[in-house]
């Protein structure tokens, strides 16, 4: 046991000290709106669904091009995928509902009510359910996704739930960003199971998970980056990382945030058990805090855009006021190594 634990602390450490040096290697330019929020890279059909405000652009990411756009996606926050289903759903924020739209030919399918500003959303296979976490009415709701029947309407958060991930064997684990906690739901009950604290983090929004390990990794609005196991609920570690991240995503065993205010995204990695260290700080863009990882590719995908001249107090990507964005400047970073 001894051995076996100093061979996965030597190779932890080998791997943080050969951190890939992943550096911006491709812009993508997006036609249409310049407001973008979350993105969801399907592995399965190596494309990329991006939220862009008032339509959904899917990029084909063995080519860089725009393979298509999902219309009358009314403030859209998030995509879930549903292979089984041959289907993908959106969480339109301005109209309160859950859009639905076939993978094969990007065409607007049901229009599912739900509750106030629908944020993010997820698919879970093994129950067939599409969930929708609602920032302003503070609740979840859950709709058989093969009916699209209402099958919970609003589940009490008691605050303002973020970014979620499912396990697909019916759990869903989520950040509740004005109490600094991480909540499970259960989808077959119907019901949060379990809530718990991630202090030192403050306001939790992008979260990633571990398929391995299960572990949860929570980017916070004071600059770290929290890292926590949801089965025993308590915090593993923790590491710094840049201003304004508001996603995470998971790559050849490294965490990284999307750094919007600094410009940067921060990779972390486990050095040791339950140790974690920031062990590079790489430059994008100013606003480019939203991320998605291609597994196959081994590369990063941060929308962004270029901003008019503004008040030094408000910078790209962080709380509060934001720049306004330049019409015709909306495009994808691609980094790679």
């Amino acid at each position: 046991m001894k051995t076996g634990l100093l061979l996965s602390m030597l190779l932890a450490t080998a791997v943080a000290l050969a951190a890939p040096d992943y550096k911006v290697t491709a812009q993508i330019a997006i036609d249409g709106p310049v407001r973008w929020d979350y993105l969801q890279y399907d592995a399965a059909s190596q494309r990329l669904f991006v939220a862009n405000g008032t339509q959904t652009d899917v990029i084909d990411t063995r080519t860089g091009k725009l393979q298509g756009v999902i219309a009358a996606t009314h403030g859209v926050h998030g995509i879930a995928i549903a292979h089984d289903l041959g289907l993908g759903f959106t969480s339109n924020g301005a109209d309160n509902e859950i859009g639905e739209f076939a993978l094969e030919t990007l065409q607007p399918g049901r229009r599912i009510k739900v509750g106030s500003n629908p944020d993010a959303i997820v698919y879970d296979a093994a129950t067939q359910r599409v969930v929708t976490f609602n920032g302003k009415s503070q609740d979840i709701s859950i709709v058989n996704a093969k009916t699209g029947e209402l099958v919970q309407p609003a589940i009490a958060v008691g605050g303002k739930p973020e970014f979620a991930q499912t396990n697909n064997h019916g759990l869903v684990f989520f950040n509740i960003e004005d109490t600094n906690e991480v909540a499970v739901l259960d989808i077959r009950k119907g019901a949060l199971v379990q809530r718990y604290s991630i202090s030192p983090c403050d306001s939790p929004t992008g979260l990633a998970r571990d398929e391995t390990s299960g572990h949860l990794y929570s980017v916070c609005g004071n600059g770290v980056m929290v890292i926590s196991d949801p089965v025993t609920g308590k915090v593993l570690g923790q590491a710094p990382i840049g201003r304004g991240a508001d996603g995470v995503a998971l790559l050849d065993g490294y965490a990284i945030s999307a750094n919007g205010r600094d410009g940067t995204v921060s990779v972390v990695a486990q050095t040791a058990p339950n140790q974690f260290a920031t062990v590079a700080t790489i430059k994008t863009a100013p606003g480019a805090r939203t991320i998605a990882a291609d597994t196959l590719l081994h590369k990063l995908y941060l929308p962004t855009a270029s901003f008019k001249p503004q008040d030094p107090a408000a910078s790209a990507g962080g709380p509060g006021a934001r720049p306004v964005a330049q019409e015709g400047t909306f495009r994808m970073l691609v980094l790679g190594r």
